[in-house]
């Protein structure tokens, strides 16, 4: 239907850093209002081989986004011939946001993307605010409408000596105090981890849930 791309995503998205790399999830429901749109939209996207980011927001802004970043990591690649750093990726993104939001439009451009990969300097996390800010965290981010319920989480359990395997544990327990307490968070958890092997998604589940 052709209000699925301007709707708006009720989410929980996630990235934690660890000591040997990064964990990205989010849940997948999209919402309309108090209407559930669609319950199998992925929110975690690699955009090259090194790098993944979760979205949050308007449906359409964040898809065309998304396309737009892809395209400008492979035109700056061949034009410096060499490999674009994670901060210059989450910069390039952050400017797209910026642009986006200040364009005219009868619908707000509104998209908050958490952006996680690996460079030679090691592995980095970045929060893209929808104003087009760009903050690097040291520890863990959560965007969305259920980062409130996965932020409790992330404040009690995390610590910076997590290996990969323990943040996959911890971030679905972050998601799944979500998905318990916000209506517009649920019908999915994708989980994708960044380490020295690359991009992996490491578990993915649809949830479906019958009221009786």
């Amino acid at each position: 239907m052709e209000n699925e791309n301007v709707m708006k995503t009720g989410t929980t998205t996630i990235g934690l850093v660890c000591k040997d790399g990064l964990v990205m999830a989010a849940d997948r429901r999209a919402t309309a209002g108090y209407m559930i749109a669609n319950k199998k939209a992925e929110k975690v996207f690699p955009i090259n081989d090194k790098m993944v980011i979760t979205i949050a927001g308007n449906v359409s802004d964040a898809q065309l986004l998304t396309k737009l970043i892809k395209a400008e990591l492979k035109l700056k690649n061949i034009r410096t011939g060499r490999e674009v750093k994670v901060k210059e990726a989450a910069n390039l993104l952050g400017g797209l946001v910026y642009s986006n939001i200040r364009r005219m439009s009868l619908i707000p451009g509104i998209s908050h993307f958490l952006l996680g990969g690996m460079d030679k300097d090691g592995f980095h996390l970045y929060d893209l605010f929808a104003d087009g800010s760009v903050t690097e965290v040291d520890d863990y981010v959560s965007s969305g409408s259920g980062s409130v319920f996965a932020y409790g989480v992330l404040e009690t359990l995390y610590n910076k000596n997590l290996t990969v395997k323990e943040g996959v544990d911890l971030i679905l327990k972050a998601i799944n105090a979500a998905l318990q307490r916000d209506i517009a968070s649920g019908s999915g958890i994708d989980v994708v981890t960044v380490t020295k092997d690359g991009i992996k998604k490491v578990f993915e589940k649809e949830l479906n849930i019958v009221i009786k």
